[in-house]
């Protein structure tokens, strides 16, 4: 398929700058691929869609508070540093985006906290935007993480164009969140509940956890018009052996497995074997899944609306049909659905 093909119009005023109110009465378009049927429902209704020993699988990653404000020696100027992914934990050399990325040139150095009390000096260009650094710190490795963490911000996407808030550092993570690596929420999860998790669990819905470190790249523009050409960054996969028996004798049992997100959608289907039983792995993946694409696990998925082009609309396209997922979205901008990370929801059965 063609980048072309997963334009359509969507109006700036349906990108959701903020969560609902509460997490589980967000909106929930229902879509039906048998009957190509579509309902319009809250988040809180899929308890009605799924019934005792069905499976549900989150990814329960944590968002780290990766985003750091500094100003470069010298001049002062404010500089965004985005941390993407720690490269040495003893020498404290981290991936990093900036902006303004014209101002940051290997050498300079940066400075964090209103004492200056971390220090940063670039070292290396990997892309336009894209830097190494070296941090220097007196201390453990643990201490330096709890610095960062102390002086760290909630990683909203640009879209939202506003400084986080406290609610943001509880809302723009799942209440299961547990393991710390991801620079974005995975975020069909943010709308569960504790109550409706409750509810789920009492009526007999089973859940099971992997994890999958959300990165930036899942957001990345796709540039080229033939999908085939285009790269994926990687992600870190970590699936135990225990949640591969679950799913897979969930699977022998023919129980319904809902997949909690594109991004658990990726784990699972880029750790596969070739009689399609799922695997315990710890691995980096670049799985791009797009249409046409035969998935080996689940049966349904929860997924927010995305934005155009993205590659998390093509692999919801792949999913559900692509002409049916265009009739969803065009049905989601006409009845006002939000959209992106903080937006409504889709359950595709």
């Amino acid at each position: 398929m063609k980048l072309s093909q997963f334009n359509f119009e969507l109006p700036p005023k349906l990108l959701a700058k903020f969560p609902a109110e509460h997490r589980d009465e967000a909106r929930l378009m229902v879509l039906h691929r048998d009957t190509q049927k579509i309902e319009h429902k809250l988040f809180k209704d899929l308890i009605d869609y799924f019934d005792d020993g069905d499976l549900m699988i989150l990814n329960n990653t944590k968002v780290f508070p990766a985003r750091l404000i500094g100003e470069k020696e010298k001049t002062g100027a404010r500089i965004e540093v985005f941390l993407l992914r720690e490269l040495s934990a003893e020498n404290r050399l981290w991936d990093v985006l900036v902006d303004p990325a014209r101002k940051i040139r290997i050498g300079n150095k940066l400075f964090f906290g209103d004492d200056d009390s971390l220090v940063a000096e670039v070292i290396d260009n990997t892309t336009s935007r894209g830097r190494t650094l070296r941090f220097l710190f007196d201390g453990t490795h643990e201490e330096f993480i709890n610095k960062i963490k102390e002086l760290g911000l909630t990683p909203l996407p640009k879209y939202i164009n506003r400084e986080p808030t406290p609610e943001d550092t509880e809302r723009y993570q799942t209440i299961y969140a547990k393991h710390e690596g991801a620079v974005a929420a995975p975020t069909a999860g943010m709308h569960f509940s504790k109550h409706l998790m409750k509810r789920l669990e009492i009526k007999g819905i089973d859940f099971t956890e992997l994890t999958l470190h959300v990165g930036l790249g899942t957001f990345s523009p796709v540039e080229v018009e033939d999908l085939s050409k285009h790269k994926m960054d990687s992600e870190k996969i970590i699936i135990s052996q225990d949640v591969a028996d679950t799913v897979n004798a969930a699977k022998d049992k023919k129980r319904k497995i809902i997949a909690v997100g594109t991004t658990v959608i990726r784990a699972i289907e880029s750790s596969v074997s070739s009689n399609n039983r799922l695997n315990s792995v710890e691995k980096w993946t670049h799985k791009f899944i797009f249409p046409p694409y035969k998935f080996s696990i689940p049966d349904a998925m929860i997924t927010n609306f995305h934005t155009p082009k993205s590659t998390l609309m093509m692999m919801t396209a792949a999913f559900v049909g692509y002409d049916f997922l265009m009739q969803a979205y065009k049905e989601a901008v006409k009845e006002k659905y939000k959209f992106f990370s903080y937006g409504d929801a889709m359950l595709i059965l």
